[in-house]
């Protein structure tokens, strides 16, 4: 604790609420929020009376420090100073519960107004888009039209942000269109979340569009359009675009730079992540958590695990993401012996493992052969309170399944709740083709064929191995059973409905 925390305990500080609102907001801004907060209860503790921008400023530390307990704290002393429906404190709190995924109890405070202004209207239409929540998001959009409040550039940022796949396309070209109607396309904000949304639902040609119409493009619109071709799987347009960055003088951030690296590692080209690296290096951001982590996985997946473990060894600081690429990485080269030797390093460290430390450390048991420790590994889980996935499920039928385990794979897939992932059942059937297991093979094919009588899926993967073992009369029943569940319609020739 600073020498300012220890004193002002006994001092009162000149000029009331506007002297300590100052010094609060400087320790939120830098990042001190814990600080923040006690600042706050020294405050209270001192008989000064807090105001509207006090409580505003200290909320926005809870929610920095994901606090929720010190929110509630907060919003009761917002009620018990008579600010209840104050606009600014209110603004404050919806946004803050919405960031910490409260935003039931942030449509409570905003129900609770009886003429909420635009400010407030924005700060709960952007509590649904940070939670994703589009369909009440647009509800709201229009139930504040109705009311004959006119939207600007926030609102519909706000409103853009919950539009996050392919799915929503639609709506998301309707609120474009809403912005072209109303000149808010010129806005700067607004054109930036248009192509952050498109690049969300991989329509990149849209993104490229509006990108264009941006007469100075911002950090976020880049970053956006870069991301975005990544998620699309374009990842040599990724790089060609930081390449343009560059080339124009623009700035990046890490979460930038961890970006194309993750696109340099897809394409398993170490050219452009060696580039990237001495960029960061010259930029002073290569000891930056997510850059590192995501150097580390470029080095790994481009084949030069050393260099991955180097720029590990260097970190000044380490989290379990980062540890967690490291493991994963040493369990595709099938290092497993190092791999458990950084999770021990990780429990040393007083971090908690996550369901993607244990994915890593499963993959290395599946490299590596070790099926008593993958067993182990795979219970350990619970004592963590992490939930087994389908990734950790297909490792652990991997690992028993190549090892001669194929029954005791079929019976840890049985004991999963229905419906079984395919990628599990793929898992089992691709070790019983490996090892010429068509008696286990058999089984499953009767097991599948009474539990997903519905699901022709697994029907394509039993086919295609029967095939290749030359048993075309199992394909042929496979087949027909197929008709028999599920029909198909007859296909239609364009070509034909041409010419005739």
């Amino acid at each position: 604790m600073t020498l300012f925390l220890r004193t002002t305990c006994s001092t009162q500080l000149p000029g009331g609420a506007f002297s300590w609102n100052s010094i609060i907001r400087a320790y939120a801004q830098a990042h001190k929020f814990f600080d923040a907060f006690l600042l706050f209860k020294r405050l209270l503790s001192s008989g000064t009376q807090p105001d509207n921008y006090t409580f505003a400023c200290v909320a926005r530390a809870c929610a920095e420090r994901f606090d929720v307990e010190a929110l509630r704290v907060v919003h009761g002393q917002v009620v018990a100073f008579g600010l209840g429906l104050d606009f600014i404190c209110n603004s404050a709190l919806i946004s803050c519960y919405s960031k910490l995924g409260l935003v039931d109890v942030a449509s409570c405070v905003f129900c609770g107004i009886d003429e909420p202004d635009l400010v407030l209207w924005n700060a709960m239409i952007s509590g649904y888009g940070t939670f994703g929540d589009s369909a009440r998001g647009v509800e709201l959009f229009n139930a504040m039209q109705n009311m004959g409040i006119r939207p600007d550039g926030y609102t519909m940022v706000g409103l853009i942000m919950g539009l996050s796949d392919h799915s929503v396309l639609r709506v998301g070209e309707t609120v474009h269109g809403f912005c072209v109607k109303c000149g808010l396309i010129l806005n700067d904000h607004a054109c930036s979340a248009l192509v952050s949304m498109y690049s969300r639902c991989k329509s990149m040609e849209l993104a490229c569009k509006v990108f264009d119409s941006l007469v100075q493009p911002d950090l976020v619109s880049w970053s956006a359009l870069i991301a975005g071709f990544s998620l699309a799987g374009d990842h040599v347009k990724a790089l060609e675009f930081f390449r343009e960055l560059l080339m124009d003088g623009g700035k990046t951030d890490p979460v930038l730079l961890a970006s194309v690296l993750a696109a340099s590692a897809q394409l398993a080209i170490v050219g452009p992540g060696c580039e990237i690296h001495g960029y960061a290096i010259r930029h002073d951001c290569n000891m930056e958590v997510a850059v590192s982590s995501a150097l580390i996985d470029m080095y790994a997946k481009c084949g030069f695990l050393e260099m991955g473990i180097k720029v590990f060894k260097n970190m000044p600081k380490r989290n379990i993401i980062s540890y967690n690429t490291v493991i994963s990485s040493l369990g595709l080269y099938g290092c497993a012996r190092e791999a458990f030797q950084m999770f021990e390093e990780v429990l040393g460290e007083g971090l908690k493992p996550d369901e993607t430390t244990f994915a890593g450390l499963l993959c290395a048991c599946c490299h590596s052969g070790l099926v008593n420790e993958g067993w182990e590994y795979f219970r350990l889980m619970n004592e963590f309170g992490i939930q087994a996935k389908t990734e950790h499920h297909v490792h652990m039928v991997k690992l028993l399944g190549m090892n001669g385990k194929a029954e005791e794979a079929f019976d840890l897939i049985k004991s999963l709740p229905e419906p079984v992932n395919s990628s599990i059942w793929g898992a089992l059937l691709s070790c019983c083709d490996s090892h010429k297991n068509y008696e286990l093979l058999e089984v499953i094919t009767k097991h599948l064929s009474e539990t997903n009588p519905k699901d022709c899926g697994y029907i394509v993967l039993l086919s295609n191995l029967f095939a290749g073992d030359g048993r075309w009369d199992e394909v042929k029943q496979l087949r027909v059973d197929s008709g028999r569940v599920k029909g198909k319609m007859p296909g239609i020739s364009w070509i034909s409905d041409i010419n005739h």
